[in-house]
């Protein structure tokens, strides 16, 4: 029901991104990536949030099931990151002229994308269950106080041809109330969606780890 309730969402969120939202002075129809972009660079960071958190719970509790929580999120940030960068490198070709300026933007999201791709090479090189979910937490513990400095704080130092915010410096609405609804809107599917893929991967990772554990209990009997 969920996910009927999900696709039916993101079919309005879609129709009024073509039908309803109106050109942006300025920009014009190219405003329309924007409902893409800004849902998917925020789902990463939330996604990157949520690798932390159940990495600190994991610190306290040792419980496998938050190492995958996170393992997961991070795994799904990073996808949502990537499309971030892909729909940004589309919009800057489209009104920039190359899809990569090095930007303060792009080259903090490039940043982002380096440090928890960095977070799987880890996973990967530690075979011991306990020992890799142990440093896996402290690395993502690490890596996410980096994320408001690469993502809110840095950009905003420096000069940038990426449009304004949605909240400009004075704190008002950058963007026609109409645009603003359908981005809250995009931004509750993707963010649903997010969830929902969460939800997904770590019962793949835990049916996983079951299969491990029964084929090792297996040839512990055979032998």
């Amino acid at each position: 029901m969920r996910s009927v309730i999900l696709i039916l969402w993101m079919a309005a969120v879609v129709y009024a991104v073509f039908f309803i939202v109106p050109p942006a002075e300025g920009l014009g129809n190219l405003v329309r990536i924007a409902f893409l972009h800004i849902p998917l660079a925020w789902v990463a960071v939330i996604a990157f949030f949520v690798s932390a958190f159940r990495s600190g719970q994991y610190l306290r509790n040792r419980n496998i099931t938050c190492d995958m929580q996170a393992a997961a999120a991070i795994e799904l940030g990073l996808v949502f990151c990537l499309l971030a960068t892909v729909s940004g490198a589309v919009f800057a070709k489209l009104t920039w002229g190359a899809y990569w300026n090095w930007d303060p933007r792009q080259t903090t999201i490039f940043i982002l994308l380096l440090i928890y791709g960095a977070y799987l090479a880890l996973r990967s090189s530690v075979d011991e269950e306990e020992r890799r979910a142990r440093i896996a937490a402290v690395y993502a513990l690490l890596s996410f106080v980096t994320v408001p400095f690469l993502v809110f704080v840095i950009p905003r130092f420096y000069f940038s041809l990426h449009p304004e915010p949605v909240i400009n410096s004075a704190g008002r609405l950058a963007m026609d109330q109409v645009m603003f609804v359908v981005l809250l809107a995009a931004v509750g599917g993707v963010t649903a969606l997010f969830l929902q893929l969460h939800h997904y991967a770590v019962a793949l990772r835990r049916k996983k780890r079951e299969q491990l554990i029964a084929e090792y209990e297996k040839e512990l009997s055979e032998s």
